[in-house]
């Protein structure tokens, strides 16, 4: 696996884990910036050919 690809993959792990511990606290404003930081993480992997498998959480 390559570095980019490496670290793309890393930082969805990273938003998705933000996301859900926000949840979790039941935080609204951690739960929207974690919400923007996957949905930036998800659109510069996917513009960069990287696969994001949705099923097992990559």
């Amino acid at each position: 696996m390559a570095g980019f690809e490496k670290a793309a993959l890393d930082r969805v792990r990273v938003a998705r884990a933000r996301l859900a511990a926000a949840q979790d606290d039941d935080d609204a404003f951690e739960e929207a910036q974690a919400v923007e930081e996957l949905e930036d993480a998800l659109r510069l992997a996917r513009d960069h050919g990287v696969s994001i498998d949705e099923a097992d959480g990559r």
